[in-house]
């Protein structure tokens, strides 16, 4: 059996969860019949390496999970494992609402018109995977019609970058790596959320603007699930890159064919629906956490970039 890495990353730096924590990773690893070597610390309480043989990470995974879940106190530690060669990833595709940023533009645009509770439910229920995307999207859209356009940039003024997002994005492409924001939301938002943290690539919706209002319109066909697969695949050929190669992060129903698909797909802090069929989740640590699952070390991140 090839040789494997569980990472285990807190949620903050410091105490002592996260050091007992990865004593009883470790013990519980070789309790299942594991080779086990030290614990490796990528950053000093806060991410750690785990090396292992002679067990699926699938069932190091749930593991570690169950034996986290036992614990008489909460248990803030992201657990990911997974295979240790080809850890680095070419290829970053990332979600953009609720991952990159912390919003969903389109109850932005609703609370601005005060419709903001009819609009949320509507998204939670298309971010469950409840009602199929793109109608749902058709739909909240055309409750908008004849805003000004103007909301669109008192929108974009609340926009809240998720923590590690940055860092995420600065890293891998200073070691090489394309990355791609893909989403189900607009373009015009999308571009600024490009150009704020680095992203090479936007890829979202349109919104359909006339005579200086929303004319309660986005431009057919609807971006969704899987115009995000479609563009994890393009971007894949065109860099001659096999999907192992591909880091994919989200949170919502569009996002798990990416997920499935990536040889690293994260649910990132995910609706239920897509953190029960992820392979990797993250739900307590920042988006930094996916370096940390790459192996990167501390000193090897790189700073967040000005906001």
């Amino acid at each position: 059996m090839s040789e494997c890495v569980l990472t285990l990353v807190a949620a903050e730096r410091g105490g002592s969860q996260i050091a007992f924590a990865a004593d009883e990773a470790k013990r519980a690893l070789a309790d299942l019949g594991a080779r086990v070597d030290g614990i490796d610390w990528l950053a000093p309480l806060l991410a750690c390496d785990i090396p292992f043989a002679d067990l699926a990470p699938d069932q190091a995974d749930a593991a570690i999970r169950a034996a986290f879940a036992q614990s008489s106190e909460p248990v803030k530690i992201d657990v990911l494992a997974q295979q240790a060669d080809g850890r680095r990833k070419a290829l970053l595709i990332a979600d953009m609402e609720a991952t990159i940023i912390a919003n969903e533009m389109l109850d932005e645009l609703a609370a601005i018109k005060g419709i903001g509770a009819q609009i949320a439910a509507i998204t939670a229920r298309a971010m469950n995977g409840e009602v199929d995307f793109a109608e749902a999207l058709r739909e909240r859209v055309a409750l908008l019609e004849d805003m000004p356009e103007s909301v669109l940039a008192e929108a974009a003024s609340r926009i809240r970058i998720t923590p590690g997002a940055q860092a995420l994005v600065a890293t891998m492409r200073a070691h090489g790596a394309y990355a791609a924001l893909v989403s189900g939301g607009f373009r015009v938002f999308a571009d600024q959320v490009r150009d704020r943290i680095g992203f090479d690539l936007a890829v979202a919706n349109e919104l359909i603007v006339e005579n200086g209002k929303l004319a309660g319109a986005v431009r057919e066909p609807v971006l969704g699930r899987e115009a995000k697969l479609a563009t994890l695949t393009l971007l894949a050929v065109e860099r001659g890159l096999a999907f192992d190669a591909v880091l994919a992060v989200g949170d919502g129903a569009n996002d798990l064919a990416m997920i499935e698909a990536a040889g690293m797909g994260v649910a990132y802090r995910a609706k239920p629906v897509v953190a029960a069929q992820a392979r990797l989740r993250v739900d307590h640590a920042d988006l930094t956490a996916l370096l940390y699952a790459q192996g990167y070390r501390e000193d090897e991140i790189v700073g967040a970039l000005p906001s």
